[in-house]
């Protein structure tokens, strides 16, 4: 693979090394923390024998406890120790056996409000929004293009290019998230990505330190972060650690060849979940599934060396406690080194213990994904994972209940049981709901653009237990499919840019059924964050009746109802049916209309409605 060098300066370059740039890695560490031994890498990207050169660090409260060197001789670790005695301040790294120059490596204050003011985690109380930086809204025209990277693109006529969208974007429109009641925010990466093509979604890291330029780098970042948590809202970060991009320094001039998994010739990995847990599995299939590349573009971490666990671990911390990141969506859990997770979850809620992670467990089958997660099973892995993108009610819930026609088990039958098999996680609370992603077909489009099968996907998605996330557009009934071009589920937000003929934000150029789902989801979005039940409440469903299905969401100062009928046809209701759920209530309230009817007076449930009623006593 052909050596790559960096052609143009970062933000963390600290000195100049006899003429030759040298950057360290992590840019900078705090006073304070829990986590106090790390690795400090310096890179030296021109000098092939810098790590022959003696380093002293004399800074009060800071040890040396190693030196190490690798067969590329352009980096050196130390491994440091940070007392509780070291105060904040510039250390200087030196070279007392030649006449190079200090570096100087900053030890700083930590941020305060850990756990209160960021760090907080996700629960069920939260509405997370997942956007595209790229497609939702362009704020700043400047950043389009960043002279020296590879990817120059600049087309909205092209699924494939960069379309400019940025988090200055994002800031001009936190608003907008808070009038449809979001109260987080998960944004494909931000880390740069400097590809020569496909930049538009993130997840190809070249640089872990640096934020990338096209969305406004850590300015913009750091603006965002303190936006949304000046409004109460929190932050989520997409963390990606299996893989990094192929042109990342680690991967073109990387320290030694470990750091990376290597076979003969190219192996991709075979996506096979169940290699983790088949008792009969054969271990060179496992082999492939845990170290083969993503794609021939994204190199696979070799998480079982320590020096890549420690960097990457360190990494998330830094985030953390540079940005105020408050939770953590991981990428591509399944194809990870499980213990390497289980250990840089635990490093995380070790300094931050309100600090959550959900996972990406593209998985079939509820048990499939209950492994990956904090789980009942007794087996000799154990994950620490609180949360998972939940997937099974999505793929085997909601969709063939909106879909398919009904059966024994067949329609909102196998949304009833995939529910009932939450018994297999710990906390299935903390499982992330969804009906699409920048990766699933849009629902708009699995359900035929069928406006009445998307309110009641909504409505679903609002009251079902778990933490609810919506994608981006789905609230103005964006369409697109992932086949045969991913692109077509992540095209522009309307309103984003200048000159937009439909505008979201403020309703020009909206059709009325646009405007209508957009009210809908509004309306929604704002019960759910004043409604006890639906944010923390417990969850009863019984079996559907004649396709009728209907759960409730309770605790001891709500009682919501909700009642689906997918089917064409009027369905019979009778509160009878609901014996444990009938108590004292006498009315129920429309919470989308406001009208108040007496229990008595619910007969009927409309074809492709779904109704959500909050029990009361009048």
């Amino acid at each position: 693979m052909k050596k790559f060098s960096f052609l143009f300066p970062v933000i963390f370059l600290v000195t100049i090394f006899s003429g030759k740039a040298v950057e360290i890695y992590p840019s900078n560490w705090w006073t304070g923390m829990k986590y106090n031994q790390i690795q400090l890498m310096l890179y030296a990207p021109e000098n092939g024998n810098f790590s022959k050169e003696n380093i002293a660090i004399d800074y009060p409260g800071i040890e040396v406890l190693k030196k190490n060197v690798f067969e590329n001789g352009k980096y050196i670790i130390l491994d440091l120790k940070i007392n509780e005695t070291a105060q904040p301040g510039t250390v200087k790294i030196n070279f007392p056996k030649s006449k190079q120059k200090t570096l100087q490596w900053e030890l700083k204050e930590r941020r305060k409000g850990n756990g209160t003011l960021f760090a907080q985690g996700v629960t069920s109380s939260d509405f997370i929004y997942l956007l595209m930086p790229d497609r939702f809204s362009n704020g700043d025209y400047s950043n389009d293009r960043i002279p020296g990277m590879r990817d120059q693109s600049l087309n909205r006529d092209s699924v494939f290019d960069r379309h400019g969208g940025d988090l200055q974007g994002v800031i001009n429109h936190l608003d907008y998230l808070q009038s449809l009641g979001i109260t987080a925010l998960w944004m494909t990466p931000v880390i740069e990505n400097d590809m020569p093509n496909r930049t538009e979604h993130g997840y190809a890291f070249t640089n872990h330190y640096k934020i990338c330029p096209r969305l406004g780098g850590e300015k913009a970042y750091l603006a965002l972060s303190d936006s949304l948590h000046t409004r109460g809202m929190k932050l989520v970060q997409d963390a990606i650690y299996n893989h990094l991009g192929l042109y990342h320094f680690l991967v073109q001039d990387g320290p030694s060849k470990d750091w990376l998994h290597q076979f003969p010739e190219f192996t991709q990995t075979n996506y096979r979940d169940q290699l983790y847990f088949d008792p009969y599995v054969a271990p060179s299939q496992k082999k492939v599934l845990t170290d083969g590349w993503f794609t021939r573009e994204m190199p696979d971490f070799n998480q079982e060396n320590p020096f890549v666990a420690n960097f990457l671990i360190q990494h998330a911390i830094w985030c953390v406690e540079k940005f105020g990141v408050d939770a953590w969506r991981i990428d591509t859990y399944i194809y990870n080194n499980l213990e390497f997770m289980n250990r840089c979850n635990k490093a995380l809620t070790d300094e931050y213990p309100n600090m959550t992670m959900f996972g990406e467990t593209w998985v079939h089958g509820t048990a499939n994904q209950a492994y990956f997660a904090q789980n009942i099973f007794d087996l000799p892995f154990k994950s620490n994972l609180q949360g998972v993108t939940d997937f099974q009610t999505l793929l085997y819930g909601i969709l063939p209940a909106l879909n398919e026609n009904p059966g024994w088990v067949e329609g909102v039958y196998r949304l009833y049981t995939t529910l009932s098999n939450d018994f297999l996680y710990t906390n299935p609370m903390r499982n992330v709901i969804m009906l699409d992603n920048h990766d699933l077909s849009r629902i708009f489009s699995c359900v035929n653009e069928d406006i009445a099968k998307v309110k009641m996907a909504i409505a679903w998605l609002m009251t079902c237990r778990g933490i609810p996330q919506m994608y981006y557009g789905t609230e103005v009934l964006m369409s697109g499919i992932t086949w045969p071009v991913d692109g077509f589920v992540r095209l522009d937000f309307p309103g984003g840019w200048k000159g937009d003929k439909k505008n979201a934000f403020t309703g020009e150029g909206m059709t009325s059924d646009e405007k209508g789902m957009l009210e809908y989801v509004r309306k929604l979005g704002n019960f759910r964050l004043q409604s006890s039940a639906l944010k923390t409440g417990k969850m009863m469903q019984y079996v559907p009746k004649d396709g009728l299905y209907t759960y409730f969401r309770y605790d001891e100062n709500q009682t919501i109802m909700c009642i689906m009928n997918p089917e064409q046809g009027n369905k019979a209701f009778s509160m009878k049916d609901y014996p444990e759920m009938k108590k004292d209530f006498t009315h129920i309230k429309n919470i989308l209309t406001d009208e108040v009817i007496s229990l008595e007076e619910l007969k009927n449930i409309p074809g492709k409605t779904m109704y959500i009623f909050e029990l009361v006593v009048l």
